[in-house]
Parts: C-alpha cells; structure tokens; sequence
C-alpha cells in the first residue's frame, strides 16, 4: 500500500528541473501539475519564481515534499537523487533520458542512481519515462499535451512516447483513466509492482499495459493471477520478431524473451494479450464500460441488411453464438416494427428506421434472457438522423451490454462522439466490434485451475546420469539414456544399446520381434536425416541385413560422426507426439507438446506453456493443438490415451523443475495408444547446462 499511496497519491510533488521557458520538459510538466491537488513545489536554483509559484533552489529546501519529478541532465541524478532521500522523498520519478538505454556509460550512471536510492529508501520509476498521472487528483507529472480524464481505467506502459498515444486516443474517444504509469528502463520499479498497486486500487477496475520485456516474468505470473481474478489485465507486448526484439533492447535496454514463452504465461494467469494498438484501445475502450463482461450469445440489430450479416459471420469466426431469440421477444419486435423487418437474430429494423423504432427493438433484445450482448449497427442512409438514433441507443437503460458500431464518414462522426461521451463502446467497423467481444470472452480461459502434482520419482537416478555425463563434459544425452525419463515414471519402450550384430541379435530375442534399430550417435541429432533409423523388422535374418545398411547409410551420409552402438528397441505403433522442455531468460523452464514425428518442425502444430502445470492446464495443452481431432477419435476412430499423455506432461514438468541443468529436451516421438492402454516415449534428446 505505501508505494501505491506514494506513487498515485502523494501529498506533495517537487519538479526538479522546472522552468518557465516554453518548450522545454521541465515546463510542460509543472504547467500539467497546476491542477494538483496537493502541494506543488518548483525546483531550480536559477529561478525565484515559475508560473506563479516559490521556485527553490534545492529539494532540500521544499517543507515538504514525498513525490520528486527529476527532469535534469543524467550526469546530475545521482547526485539529486541522494538529496531526495535526505529530504524524505519517497518516490522519484525520472523523467530523465541518458541511462541503460544510451549505453555502457549510461548503464554506469543508472547504477550510481540505484545506488544513492537505496541507500535512503527512495524509489525510483523510471529513468527514461514519460512521467506518472492519476487525474482523480489532478496529479499530471507528464510531459505530455493532452490532460486526460478521470475513469477507472488504468494504464501501464515501459514506453513513453507510445503512451502519449494511448493517451491522445484515449481523449478523444472520452475514456477515463485512473492511473497513467509510464515504467521507462524500470531501473527499480516495474511492471509487477504498478500491477500489485492497480490491484489494490479500489478505483481501478480495468489494467492496460504496452510491455517491451518482463523483469521477472515468474514474478508477473504471480501477482498477474492475483490481478486478474479481481480485474480485467490487457496487455500489448512488443518484440514478437527477431527484429522487434532487437529494437526493445536499443530502446530501454530490456531482454524481450520469446514470444511464445509470454504468449504461455499470459494465457495461464489471465492477461488477455492484444496484438496491434488497434485491439489494445478496442477491447480497452469495452472493458472500461463492462469490466465483468461475460459474453457468448450476442444478439444484432442493424438497419442494413449488408452489416448484419457481417456481424454475423464475425460472431462465428471469433467463437461467438448468434443468440436464439426466445418467442416472446420476436412477438414484441413484430409489434414495434414494420412488416417488411426482419424479427429474427440479425434483427433488421429497415433503413427508414427513426430513433424511437431504434429504441424500442434494442429494449426488446436487451430484455431477452437469451442474449448476453447487443451489437447495435447503423448505416447513414438518407432517412437516418444518426444524431437521434445515437441519443436513443445511449438512453436505453439497460444492463445487458450494448456495443455500437456506425458505418460510414463525416456522418457519423457526431452520432460516434454523442455516444462515447455516453459511456457507450463505439466502433467504426462491424468486425472490431465483434472481434473485441469475442476476445473478452477469452478472459480468464487459460488459468490455471489446479496445483501441479508432485509425484514419487527417483530424481536420485537422474542426478547420477546428468552428474557423470557433466564430469565427462558431454553436453547431450541422447536415446541411450532413455532411462532417465523412467525415472520420472514416464513409460519407455523396451530397448538394449548394442556394440555389434552379435549382440543386437541377443537383444532382439530378449525384447522380442518386432524390433527397431537407431543409430545412437552425440554427432547425429536427427536420425532420420542420416537415414539412421530402421523399423519394422521382424526377425533375425531381416536384423542382420538392417544392421549392415544402417551402418553403411551412417558412413554414407554422416562420415565424421561418432556411433557409439546402435540401440535395438521395441516395435510401438499408435499416434506420434512430441513433449519437450525448453528455457527462457524471463520465465525459466517451458514445456511443449504437439503432433510429433518428422514434419513436427514443418507443421509447427505445437502449444507452450510454462512449468509447472497441473492436470487441467496439461489436458488443454493437448486440446489447443490443431490435430486434436486425431486424438480424440475422428470420424468413429477411437480415441488415444490422451490423460496418459496428461500425465507425463505433469511428470516431464516436474523433471525440469527438479533438473535446472536440462536446459532443452525432445521425446519425439512419444507414441499414444489407443484409450486405456497408455503411451511410450521411443526416443530422447536432452541438452545439458555445463
């Protein structure tokens, strides 16, 4: 709660660096503090005045003072920032530029600023940032030339100058905020600390953020899912690309991580991930009106034919239903609307509508207890006053969600501002205002629902495998230690690593026919690209004659590599998986899961997700790839052993949080049989951590 009541609603606020020249940062930031309510306290040692206030030399010479605003050249912070402590400040936000993001020297500069905080206790936000405002108290220490409103919608962004953007748009489309926080290069504050303040907010009912890189992306996952089950969490995160990624690091200095590692976290504790700025400010703009929207059945109603049907299509397309309108509701709109009208979902009430006609059939679909959500369409045709219908539709009094949306240009344009300063969420376009609430419908979809399941394993065999296989620096482990996944009880097939002919021979007996064989090689990661596997083979003289052309295709196509043996393994058929393990700098160790086999990096039909999971979030990661049908029994097949796979999911989290030295890790493929009778991992790679 301190840095909350500190950074949101601080008492007083001194402006270093303020200054009566237009132009500059320093003056445009005291001149948006004017409107404080609190106490605001110029400082310039080369002024006795600045827009009619007492300018001080020093911070340590304001009576008092718990916010400071620090806009000086960078070389200066430190050294101020040790003043703000002796003075008592609690927060200094830096708007100041010249730090990690400029480079070494600037790294160095940002270090003695940390440095000077805590030895005082100071916070900092920032450097490098925008500035913080929460206009429910005319706090405005920004630079920037819009004031926003007051609303319940809180915003967070680690860029400055975009969130200038968000907030231009957001005056214009009269959306309020309750806090505005601009996180800069986040050399002390970031975004899990703002998130946990807007949590405690009790006049933030909405979370917006723009994220370049997560601090501690384990840490947002917490508190996000503490967030999330309170408010509705929208995030915009940049760096999806190798050359975005790029950029975030030049820009605040920030690792951007890989996007399928936050594309995982977000799912799984709640944050709704927009893509574009286009669906952070549309869903934004919904949720600020319905922050506890729940939606599935949407009902349409248009004055042109054309637009209600593609709401309609975008309905389906973003796993919305077209509601079904009870009988009693199509019986009112008969009585309100003329003959040539269409009574069912869309609901068209005609070109020549007037407002009242407008008023009267979104009151009877807003009445209907079948419908979750009205999309209110109008064209401007020569009969429509837009103006009117605008004003009826925003004076409907219901509870039911209404979403409008005005198709046209300079027509619309009056109609579109008379319902935004109405509360009401309006779209210029059918399909965004469809597609926003199809994806708040996704709110809330991928929490985890249960604690991960600790099971009984012999972690100590494991440690024995990856502790030699260390001291003799082998960085791989590849099938021939296929035991260590036995260890964690996920099931193998039968299989003996063998020298010579004589002894796979021996081995094919013990196991029993079918068989296969597998080069097992630290030089060879793909087998089936050296042509290093053979399946199928069904007794001994056939093992013979596959054993000689395996040997002879490794010479052939992978001359230099080391074969240790070759492995005789057990014949196993079914569906072909793959589950893997990889690691990310912000969130640790990931888990995979998809359809498996030798095209599995050409189909890329794979989900991510970060460990540990339980059972429910290892049972959707089989359902959200697209080849689930196989799985499930298409077309009156049967279907596979998908909660065997559940389980080694869980089994294989565990392994990677219990082993950090397993940085990647491929079962590929693992083979599902049919329900009932379980799975077998038939092959194995690991790369180990020296």
């Amino acid at each position: 709660m301190s840095l909350l009541r500190s950074l949101l609603f601080p008492h007083s606020v001194a402006v270093i660096g303020a200054t009566p020249r237009e132009g500059k940062v320093g003056h445009a930031v005291l001149s948006n503090m004017l409107s404080f309510e609190g106490d605001v306290y110029p400082v310039n040692p080369k002024y006795e005045q600045v827009l009619g206030l007492k300018c001080y030399p020093s911070v340590l010479d304001v009576p008092s003072c718990e916010m400071a605003v620090v806009i000086i050249p960078a070389r200066a912070v430190p050294h101020v920032v040790e003043q703000c402590g002796m003075a008592g400040v609690k927060v200094a936000v830096v708007i100041s530029a010249g730090f990690r993001e400029s480079g070494i020297e600037g790294l160095k500069l940002e270090r003695e600023m940390l440095k000077a905080a805590q030895e005082y206790g100071v916070r900092i936000l920032g450097p490098n940032c925008l500035g913080v405002a929460n206009p429910r108290i005319g706090l405005n220490a920004t630079f920037t030339a819009t004031i926003p409103h007051a609303g319940k919608v809180g915003v967070l962004s680690q860029s400055g100058a975009l969130l200038t953007s968000i907030m231009d748009w957001a005056y214009q489309m009269k959306l309020g905020f309750s806090a505005v926080v601009s996180l800069g290069n986040k050399a002390d504050i970031g975004e899990n600390e703002v998130l946990e303040a807007l949590r405690e907010d009790e006049g933030t009912a909405v979370v917006l953020g723009y994220l370049e890189g997560a601090s501690d992306g384990r840490g947002l996952m917490r508190v996000a899912r503490a967030v999330t089950r309170q408010k509705p969490v929208v995030f915009l995160k940049a760096g999806r690309t190798g050359a975005g990624s790029k950029a975030v690091s030049s820009h605040t200095g920030s690792l951007a991580g890989s996007d399928v590692a936050y594309e995982a976290a977000f799912g799984q504790c709640g944050i709704l991930r927009a893509y574009s700025l286009e669906e952070l400010f549309d869903i934004g703009m919904l949720l600020s009106a319905y922050p506890e929207l729940k939606v599935r059945r949407v009902g349409v109603l248009t004055n042109a034919g054309g637009l209600g049907i593609l709401a309609a299509d975008a309905c389906v397309l973003h796993g919305l239903e077209l509601a079904q309108l009870s009988p009693s509701t199509i019986e009112q709109l008969k009585r309100v609307l003329p003959p040539a009208a269409s009574f069912y979902n869309p609901v068209d009430v005609l070109g020549d509508a007037d407002a009242h006609t407008y008023a009267s059939a979104l009151s009877a679909l807003c009445d209907d207890e079948g419908v979750d959500a009205v999309v209110c369409l109008t064209s401007p045709q020569a009969m429509t006053d837009v103006e009117a219908v605008a004003r009826a539709i925003a004076a409907v009094g219901s509870k039911k969600p209404i979403v409008a949306c005005l198709v046209g240009g300079s027509r619309t344009e009056q109609g579109m501002r008379i319902l935004r300063e109405r509360g009401v969420p309006t779209y210029p376009y059918p399909e965004r205002a469809v597609f926003s609430l199809g994806r708040v419908r996704t709110l809330r979809e991928g929490w985890d629902e249960d604690e991960p399941v600790r099971f009984k394993v012999d972690r100590a065999s494991v440690r024995t495998i990856i502790e030699r296989a260390l001291e003799l620096r082998k960085s791989t482990l590849g099938v021939e230690h296929i035991e260590l996944l036995e260890a964690y009880g996920i099931p193998t097939a039968p299989s003996v690593l063998t020298r010579d002919i004589d002894e796979a021979l021996r081995a094919a007996s013990a196991i029993g026919y079918p068989v296969v064989l597998k080069v097992v090689s630290p030089h060879i990661s793909h087998k089936t690209e050296v042509k290093g596997v053979i399946t199928g083979i069904s007794d001994a003289s056939e093992l013979e004659s596959a054993y000689s052309a395996l040997m002879a295709r490794v010479g052939r196509y992978a001359p230099d590599a080391l074969v240790e043996g070759v492995l005789v393994q057990q014949m196993v058929e079914g569906r072909e998986v793959v589950l893997g393990i990889s690691e990310d700098e912000q969130f640790g160790k990931l888990l995979m899961f998809g359809l498996g086999g030798v095209y599995v990096e050409v189909l890329r039909d794979v989900v991510f997700r970060v460990s540990p999971v339980g059972r429910s979030q290892a049972l959707k990661m089989i359902r959200d790839i697209r080849a689930y049908p196989l799985l499930s029994g298409v077309r009156g097949e049967e279907r596979y052993d998908v909660e065997a796979v559940a389980e080694c999911i869980q089994r294989l989290s565990q392994l990677a949080e219990e082993n950090p030295e397993i940085v990647e890790l491929d079962i590929n493929p693992m083979v599902v049989r049919r329900e009932g009778d379980g799975c077998v991992a038939v092959d194995f790679r690991a790369t180990l951590r020296r």
